[in-house]
This record gives structure tokens, C-alpha cells and sequence, in this order.
């Protein structure tokens, strides 16, 4: 699993996308953009495929909103994926779709096989048991997310006015379990919730963890990431 403080929807320079493919362990890898969470926003999409089309992978997209695949299709066009990104948009909408159309119960599957599954925003929020979401309006705590990724995640940690206290305040309150909190530019890999490699494209953004103290208060505690670069 990989938690994406960035990529192709908000950095030029492509870095974020490039290590995230490096690590799908196929030379060509098969990538299924999910824009679920923006409502299948067609320019979004498009965007998705500008940048991915150039790149050393078989890029591909799952509409939900206007569904093209019976159930049958949709779990082997799913299964036949080595990397599912989701993009950023609503989370709780996300999930609610997700779980009419089944698609929760097939990334479990294909998470059980071997697909990195990724995402940026609502899309590295929905991986996790909770996290913390603007869904509702308000900047919020989120409970019933997927559960692949044990504990909590926040995106824009740092990049968002009230993202940082907001956060702590669910952790110490014990609405959300601890978890990871990234600032925009970072990348996390994780293995059943181990950190197995954390890069970052700019120096000052920065991989947290987030926990609840013994005294009822958050502590939080930066987490060494590799700056990436050309070169």
C-alpha cells in the first residue's frame, strides 16, 4: 500500500508517480485509475491519462458513476491490476459507492494478491480503519473506513489551515486510533502497516506519527524520509 501526498493532479515534475511505479514490482505494470471520490470528474480522468499514458505502464480507468462492467467483469478487470490509485475528492462518498457496487470486497481481494493499491487524499484516507476528512463540510474524523491499513490517516497535514491541530485533537480524544498524517509532497509504502519506504519531493514536507499520549494529549513524531530528485 502506498499513501500519496501528491502525483500527477497537483505536482509537475512527476517525481511522486515515477517512484510509486518503480515500486509495483513489474517491469510494465497495469494501472487502474478509481476517480470515485470526484464523482468520475472527467477532467480529472483526463488528466490521469495525459500523464500516465507517457509512462512505462498500461494505464486504465474505472468509471463507477456511468458503470460499464457487470459484477463478473469488474472483479477480473480489477483483478488483472498490479497498481489501483484512487483519487482525491470526497471519502465518505467514496466509500458509500465502493459498497454498493462491491468494490470494497474486490480490493480486499486484489490486496490479498498482491496489488499495490494507492492513492492520493480521499484516496489514501479510504485504506485506513479511520481518518481525518473535509466530507461533511467541517474538518472531521471519519470511523468506518476500509480497515486494510490499521489505524488512522490524515492527508494536507501541514498544507491545510487547522489539518494539523484538528488531527491531534481526534487522536487525543480517541476518535481516531493513532495513525499517519502526510504533508503534501510525501509518499509512504507500507507493508501490513509497517513503513517500508518514505520519500519526499520537497525538504520541507514530512511523514508523521500521530499517537495518543498517557496523558490524554497527541504526540507526534516526524519520520525520516528520502528526498526524491532527478538524478
Amino acid at each position: 500500500m502506498a499513501l500519496l501526498g501528491g502525483g500527477f493532479s497537483m505536482d509537475e515534475d512527476g517525481l511522486l508517480d515515477d517512484w510509486l511505479l518503480s515500486r509495483a514490482g513489474v517491469a510494465r505494470p497495469k494501472v487502474c485509475f478509481v476517480p470515485t471520490a470526484s464523482g468520475d470528474a472527467p477532467a480529472y480522468v483526463e488528466q490521469f491519462e495525459r500523464a500516465f499514458r507517457s509512462r512505462h505502464c498500461e494505464p486504465s480507468v474505472l468509471p463507477l458513476f456511468r458503470r460499464e462492467l457487470n459484477d463478473a467483469d469488474l472483479r477480473t478487470f480489477l483483478l488483472s491490476q498490479d497498481v489501483v490509485y484512487v483519487g482525491g475528492g470526497n471519502t465518505a462518498n467514496l466509500l458509500a459507492v465502493w459498497r454498493v457496487h462491491g468494490v470494497d470486497q474486490l480490493l480486499r481481494e486484489a490486496a490479498e494478491r498482491g496489488t499495490l493499491l494507492c492513492g492520493i487524499s480521499a484516496g489514501a484516507n479510504c485504506w485506513a480503519e479511520g481518518s481525518h476528512t473535509d466530507s461533511f463540510g467541517p474538518l472531521t474524523f471519519l470511523r468506518d473506513g476500509l480497515g486494510l491499513l490499521p489505524g488512522s490517516v490524515c492527508p494536507h497535514y501541514g498544507s491545510e489551515p487547522g489539518r494539523r491541530p484538528s488531527y491531534q485533537d481526534a487522536v487525543a480524544t480517541g476518535m481516531l486510533p493513532a495513525g499517519w498524517a502526510l504533508d503534501d509532497g510525501v509518499g509512504v509504502l507500507l507493508t501490513d502497516g509497517r513503513v517500508q519506504e518514505s520519500v519526499t519531493r520537497a525538504p520541507d514536507s514530512g511523514l508523521y506519527r500521530v499517537e495518543r499520549d498517557g496523558d490524554g494529549r497527541a504526540s507526534e513524531r516526524a519520520w525520516p524520509c528520502r528526498l526524491l530528485g532527478r538524478g
